[in-house]
Order: C-alpha cells, then sequence, then structure tokens
C-alpha cells in the first residue's frame, strides 16, 4: 500500500522539523498513541491502538530515522506487532522552504500480514490516507500553524 502527500505550513521550516521531532507533539496528535519515547537519538519506541473498522488493535513497536539531514529530510521506517500480526511501513519526509511558509512532501509504503489483510486491504487504506492527512493537520494546530494540502508536484 502506498501513500503520499503535500502539505503546506504556514510556519519556518525549523519550527515545522521540531514539532515533527517533539515526542510530547507527537503524542497529542497521533491518533491512539498511548506511549512514544526516544530510546537513542534515532529510534523511538511507541505503542498505539489502530483503529480499522470494528477493529481496534494495539500495535507495539520502533521506529528508526535514517537519512537525516536536520530541517530538510529524513526516511522513517518501523515494524510493529500485535494481535491481527504484523505492520511495517517506511516514509521519507521532505521539508522545503515555500513563500507562505514550508513545503512538506510525504510518501510512504506500508505491509501488513495475517489478520490485518484480512480485514480488508481497501479499508487499511482509506483509513491510513485519512490518519495521515488528519496528522500533519494536527501538528499544525500543535504548533499554532495553518496546514493546507498542496497539489501534487
Amino acid at each position: 500500500m502506498n501513500f503520499g502527500g503535500r502539505y503546506l505550513f504556514a510556519a519556518d521550516r525549523h519550527a515545522v522539523w521540531a514539532a515533527l521531532n517533539d515526542v510530547r507533539v507527537l503524542r497529542a496528535v497521533i491518533p491512539g498513541c498511548e506511549e512514544i519515547h526516544w530510546t537513542s537519538a534515532v529510534t523511538l519506541d511507541l505503542k498505539i491502538k489502530v483503529s480499522l473498522g470494528f477493529v481496534h488493535p494495539v500495535f507495539s513497536g520502533e521506529l528508526l530515522l535514517s537519512n537525516v539531514l536536520p530541517a530538510e529530510r529524513y526516511t522513517l521506517s518501523g515494524r510493529g506487532r500485535g494481535p491481527l500480526g504484523l505492520a511495517q511501513g517506511a516514509a521519507d519526509i521532505h521539508l522545503a522552504d515555500a513563500a507562505d511558509g514550508t513545503l512538506l512532501s510525504f510518501s510512504a509504503d506500508g505491509k501488513a500480514d495475517g489478520g490485518v489483510m484480512r480485514i480488508g486491504k481497501a479499508l487499511i487504506g482509506r483509513s491510513a490516507q485519512k490518519v495521515i492527512d488528519g496528522f500533519f493537520e494536527s501538528i499544525g494546530r500543535e504548533m499554532g500553524a495553518i496546514v493546507t494540502a498542496a497539489p501534487a508536484a
């Protein structure tokens, strides 16, 4: 499953970067986040209760940041295990200065096995894209910045 988008933040690129890496902000904006904390300079542990239609499994996992260029880009990869199986994915996040703030470009690929896939790929795909869009809008609210969807490149 592939996801992505472009979002214009009415904020400085360094402020957006700081918010993307602040566990207090992340805990507040990740739907179902029960726990998140840094375990090293490039790894986060987290526990998330995911809403997949009529099922709400809790996934525990680790996120790894790589290809980090502060205030410009990083790759976020991770995997989580829950009662329905394993989910994993990777996302590339790029920040660029824009006339009205910061343009964030996001592309991700995810996959799952076991019971997660039995729920249905279409349901998961629709839910995941809505969660992603809401996540970036919520980051903006936490920062006090307006976030709007930007057209595809």
